[in-house]
């Protein structure tokens, strides 16, 4: 079992939902990288998404955009995303750590050159939301090997036919996308999402995760009503933005501190 199948399970034996915050490496400095995460696990997160920023993230709305943008700036890239992780678990082996990003970095690196270094630097699962799961059984498959999860996006969208496929080779989590459209847009429509994952559940053995359009604690805990875990990015991001970066770590443990009571009430 994978350190987030094993968090997961543990979180459902004591009838808790995931905490899933996302983060952008490298935004809003690179220093400020390693002391959020552990802000985030302070806060009470259950695993951690890590952005690789790109220049191109096309799933990804304004917000997160921007932060790609000031992380590229800096120079962050995929090798600089691997090494925060390393400088992470320095002192924290414990809690799961998600690359989130695009294939070109991992292409460009090489698959098997990610899977090792990946590996090493103690990362537990990736998701790279243009790998389609037909394109990437064999990379999935490695990635298992090494004890990491592939974990795969699914959308309003998406057909029995293609939730079934991801079932077959996901592992970990998925993450359901709540709205058609692109991260931090839109309203949530509580009644879509739980009509959509009893669907995803009759294919997907592992859990389910919701992101995109999670704004606070109380649309949190809606949320958690009828999925496994819930994943908060653009909201972060937000609070990131409207502080100054010398208050920026202690914003964003308080504001997952409340999201937690949250879904813990």
């Amino acid at each position: 079992m994978s350190k987030i199948q094993a968090t997961l399970a543990a979180l459902a034996a004591q009838q808790k939902k995931g905490l899933i915050p996302f983060i952008t490496a490298g935004d809003p400095a690179p220093a400020m990288t390693v002391p959020l995460m552990h802000a985030l696990v302070e806060g009470g997160a259950d695993i951690i998404e890590l952005g690789v920023p790109f220049s191109d993230p096309m799933a990804d709305g304004p917000v997160i955009q921007r932060a790609s943008e000031r992380a590229l700036q800096f120079g962050i890239g995929l090798r600089d995303v691997l090494q925060f992780v390393r400088e992470f678990r320095l002192s924290n082996q414990i809690t799961p750590v998600v690359l989130m990003g695009y294939a070109n970095p991992i292409e460009r690196m090489g698959q098997d050159a990610f899977i090792a270094q990946a590996s090493e630097a103690g990362v537990d699962g990736v998701l790279v939301v243009d790998y389609p799961p037909e394109e990437c059984e064999d990379f999935a498959a490695r990635m298992q090997q090494q004890g990491m999860d592939t974990i795969f996006l699914l959308a309003p969208t998406s057909t029995g036919e293609r939730i079934a496929l991801v079932g077959k080779i996901a592992s970990g989590y998925v993450y359901y996308v709540s709205l058609k459209g692109v991260t931090g847009s839109g309203n949530l429509d509580l009644d879509a999402v739980a009509e959509m994952i009893p669907r995803i559940k009759k294919h997907v053995k592992v859990p389910v995760g919701v992101g995109f359009g999670i704004r606070d604690g109380a649309t949190a805990r809606a949320i958690a009503s009828v999925s496994d875990a819930v994943v908060i990015g653009s909201r972060i991001i937000q609070e990131l933005e409207n502080t100054p970066h010398e208050n920026g770590v202690a914003a964003v443990k308080s504001f997952i501190s409340g999201v937690r009571q949250a879904l813990d009430e």
